[in-house]
């Protein structure tokens, strides 16, 4: 998700302008599921070597399963989803496949088997296959796009923190253009593109591989249609882990989630500004966060005058920062790239910020989806002024994402396809198998009281919380305590009553990048949500 919100207190009237579909698609839907599942059962996935197109390392094997692209028509139209494993090659017994989401939306995960690699994944990569696939529109996996990759990145941008009219007016257009494009280019297929269909899709995956019941792990949103699985098909859930769950609440999907993440990454901003002043010594931006504040401001002003090396302004630049809001590894190496910027090495801010041209057809790919699953799962604001009314007053005290997430999701207040009407996430005790949720207490991008509400909704579910930390994705990550709680539930099945807390990972060092953790185009290590702008 890419935002949430604090102040969206819209009435229902404001909110339609579009006519919602049924929460669950109707009984229709739910026989197309049980169709398209056993068709998938019979079928299997011929796992081959991967397709070079994928770019994945020898080691993984690659397949695809048929879904419907609408389940009211399970005999309709298909369309292919890209699988990725690696199958348990450990001495123990084998516990099925472990299948993984990495949120957005429009993360891949076919990437995530590589996971099992690192040591803190190899006891469950002994007992599981290890199992990624790229989401329906993402990757090969029949692919939306909504305008052409090479106009993805249009030179340097500004990133006002108040907009003028005249900017409002144009953003205004640009984003009644998007939702135009995704339409002409996706057709009719466009409103199948949902968080709804996406639960399904898992469990047409789910008898693909041969599994009687699911295990599965969502990060970010993730969560979300994790969730709706969990509330559709409670009794083909075996284990799932919710990892930075976001607020499933249907009253909140999605506009007002986003209003709530722009508040919260208000605070995570202010986080990293009060560890870079803390080492004031090394870069030497200011001892207090306000100073380091300032000198941002000067770095932003600067780049609005002359963009360095001609690609990278504000807008780039709060783009980078942002990705720090997300995880805390990323502190180091943008304080430096700051700090050496103030003193005439843009070379770098250039590195981090710069525009990177081979990761245009995904990066538009994943704003594609994102924007369409998006919209289509609720309502949104049909009129500009409350949109404006609402940020307006957000951003009187979190001015440092709130108009870039507007933008990101305007939109969806001129989308041309139906919306679906959000289903309750809700069990009842005995329905779900427990379930693990785990949540850092100052993540923005999936904001803490996302993982209490979940947590209250799925009955038996279990809370694991790390105390004081803001890092989006906690699960396989350097907290210790986190993992054994990770591995006893995957492992064991075995999980505390509800509720349990774990101290929070050490701070940063400063000057010390961590590359192994922040590869060069910013891709978290396999498994971890990626840090796409305003999304969860």
């Amino acid at each position: 998700m890419r935002a949430a919100v604090l102040y969206g207190t819209v009435g229902a009237v404001l909110l339609s302008g579009v006519a919602a579909a049924p929460a669950a698609g109707g009984t229709t839907a739910v026989v197309g599921v049980e169709v398209a599942a056993r068709r998938a059962a019979e079928e299997g996935i011929r796992f081959g070597q991967c397709p070079a197109e994928e770019g994945l390392p020898d080691g993984l094997r690659c397949g695809t399963v048929k879904v419907p692209l609408d389940y009211t028509r399970p005999f309709g139209r298909q369309i292919s989803l890209t699988v990725s494993r690696v199958e348990a090659r450990g001495k123990v017994p084998r516990q099925g496949a472990l299948v993984f989401n990495p949120g957005g939306p429009g993360g891949s995960g076919m990437y995530f088997p590589l996971i099992g690699f690192l040591p803190q994944w190899k006891r469950i990569a002994a007992a599981y296959d290890l199992v990624g696939y790229a989401p329906r529109g993402v990757g090969r996996s029949a692919p939306l796009s909504c305008l052409a990759p090479k106009r993805l990145y249009q030179g340097p941008s500004p990133a006002p923190a108040h907009p003028t009219a005249a900017y409002k007016k144009q953003r205004i257009a640009g984003a009644k253009a998007y939702a135009r494009g995704c339409a002409r280019r996706a057709g009719s297929a466009l409103r199948h593109y949902h968080s709804l269909n996406n639960a399904r899709d898992l469990d047409v995956l789910r008898a693909a591989l041969g599994e009687h019941r699911l295990t599965f792990m969502g990060a970010s949103y993730g969560t979300y249609f994790g969730a709706l699985y969990a509330t559709l098909f409670p009794s083909r859930v075996r284990r799932m882990v919710f990892d930075s769950a976001v607020n499933p609440d249907p009253e909140r999907i999605w506009y007002r989630n986003n209003l709530d993440q722009s508040a919260a990454f208000e605070g995570r901003w202010a986080d990293f500004r009060r560890w870079v002043a803390k080492h004031h010594k090394v870069y030497q931006l200011g001892n207090t966060a306000q100073k380091v504040l300032r000198s941002y401001e000067r770095a932003a002003a600067r780049l609005a005058a002359r963009p360095a090396g001609g690609k990278v302004g504000p807008g780039q630049l709060r783009s980078t920062f942002l990705q720090a809001a997300y995880y805390d590894d990323y502190w180091p190496q943008r304080a430096l790239a700051l700090s050496a910027y103030l003193r005439g090495d843009a070379k770098p801010l250039i590195q981090l910020a710069g525009p990177y041209p081979e990761a245009a057809v995904e990066q538009e790919n994943a704003n594609a989806v994102y924007t369409a699953v998006e919209c289509n799962d609720g309502p949104w604001p049909t009129d500009f002024r409350v949109w404006d009314r609402d940020n307006t007053r957000l951003a009187r005290t979190a001015p440092f994402e709130t108009w870039d997430n507007v933008w990101a999701n305007l939109p969806c207040a001129y989308w041309p396809a139906p919306r679906q009407r959000p289903l309750d996430v809700r069990t009842g005790p005995g329905e779900l198998p427990p379930t693990l949720i785990l949540a850092a207490e100052r993540d923005a991008a999936a904001p803490y009281e996302g993982a209490i509400v979940l947590h209250r909704r799925l009955s038996g579910s279990v809370l694991v919380t790390e105390r004081d930390a803001g890092s989006h994705g906690v699960a396989g990550g350097p907290n210790a305590c986190v993992n054994a709680y990770l591995e006893a539930y995957l492992l064991e099945g075995r999980a505390p009553d509800r509720r349990a807390a774990c101290a929070g990972r050490p701070e940063p060092k400063p000057g010390s990048a961590r590359s192994a953790s922040a590869p060069s185009a910013d891709r978290p290590a396999a498994g971890l949500p990626a840090p796409l702008t305003g999304r969860g």
